[in-house]
């Protein structure tokens, strides 16, 4: 498994797994805990979740996959803005250890910028460091504006990554938050990677895929990992889609393929507002 590094200097793996929306069938639970396991055994061993997934549902799903591995995974969630004080940082992170049965994240980041002071949030990040209970901090959805004031606010502390949304249909973040991010050695980490299966119907995506004998969401996943620095978290319910996604890591795009790929779905000519879903 190809790696990036975080600015304090831990590989992770590239490519990880997203969890959104599993837990919420008891009828798809099986199977979900089998593909996350599925994705573990074939070194997708970073492992991404939130208290606002199921409203806790997904963590403890979680729990149950990673039980006994615990020292395998790389685990990260996130705290919901509302929570985000000095204290509500801290609770809401000992809820999200209670339902995943762990003792400590390894990545704990902020959901999306909400009414309450970074400042007060970085508190909170930086008591449960100090207790043992996250290894390191992060944030999601922040915007070139939104680093600027959290590096003003964090000092000499660094985030380990910013997660925010990023495929060929959502190429905002090329213009400005990319380069600054990668300035700065901070790792981006993309969500919905496959735009939630959307591109999987596109006609150029799949005229690639035909020319590789891939997959479209194969050609969508080696298209975001082109980027060096860059994590991709696509979510898999199944054993096969997991093995699928993997197999995305063996894909080379050419120059042909990623001309065609900016022809389909150009690249941003001027800053545009970071979207979210």
């Amino acid at each position: 498994m190809r790696t990036t590094t975080l600015p304090m200097g831990e590989p992770v793996p590239i490519l990880g797994q997203g969890t959104w929306k599993m837990g919420e069938s008891k009828r798809r639970r099986s199977d979900e805990i089998a593909a996350l396991q599925a994705g573990i055994d074939i070194g997708m061993t970073l492992i991404d979740t939130a208290e606002m997934y199921g409203d806790g549902i997904t963590e403890e799903l979680i729990g149950d996959a990673i039980a006994g591995r615990r020292a395998d995974i790389f685990l990260i969630s996130k705290v919901l803005p509302h929570h985000a004080t000095r204290r509500g940082t801290v609770a809401a992170c000992e809820a999200s250890l209670r339902r995943l049965k762990i003792d400590c994240l390894d990545l704990y980041l902020l959901h999306w910028r909400g009414q309450v002071p970074l400042a007060d949030t970085l508190e909170g990040f930086d008591q449960l460091a100090r207790d043992g209970k996250i290894r390191h901090w992060g944030v999601s959805n922040f915007d070139v504006a939104d680093m600027e004031e959290l590096a003003g606010v964090a000092g000499d502390r660094q985030p380990a990554v910013n997660q925010v949304l990023y495929n060929l249909t959502r190429r905002g973040i090329e213009h400005d938050l990319v380069p600054w991010c990668k300035q700065r050695g901070i790792p981006v980490m993309a969500y919905s990677p496959v735009e939630q299966g959307m591109l999987l119907a596109s006609p150029p995506v799949q005229r690639i895929a035909d020319r590789h004998r891939a997959t479209p969401a194969q050609v969508a996943l080696a298209w975001v990992l082109r980027c060096p620095g860059m994590i991709a978290i696509p979510k898999a319910g199944l054993e096969k889609h997991v093995k699928e996604n993997r197999a995305a890591l063996d894909l080379v795009l050419d120059r042909e393929d990623l001309d065609a790929l900016d022809q389909a779905f150009p690249p941003p000519r001027s800053a545009q507002p970071l979207e979210i879903i």
